[in-house]
């Protein structure tokens, strides 16, 4: 299943609704595991972005609707890379010519 590593930002409506954020991410994760996500972390955080998701998906297809659906609501901003692990990072560099 592919990973994602997501960083969020409120926007002004997500700033104004602050008291519900702790809500809104639980109710993200419940979303995205009906969608069938695996969230392995969400943490709140401090600096640039306001939150950070770490999720597997079933598919990269399943990843984008959710976080296009996520961005319809209008509480965050979002930018998402795609990770790799140890093991996933070897076999693409293998087929690296030398």
């Amino acid at each position: 299943m592919p990973t994602f590593v997501t960083l969020y930002k409120w926007t002004d409506q997500g700033v104004r609704n602050l008291p519900d954020a702790p809500s809104r991410m639980e109710a993200g994760k419940k979303a995205a595991e009906a969608l069938g996500a695996k969230i392995i972390a969400s943490y709140f955080t401090s600096g640039e972005y306001d939150a950070v998701t770490v999720s597997e998906w079933p598919s990269e297809e399943a990843g984008l609707i959710a976080l296009f659906t996520q961005a319809m609501q209008g509480y965050v901003r979002s930018t998402t890379m795609k990770a790799y692990s140890a093991a996933e990072m070897r076999q693409i560099l293998s087929k690296v010519p030398k």
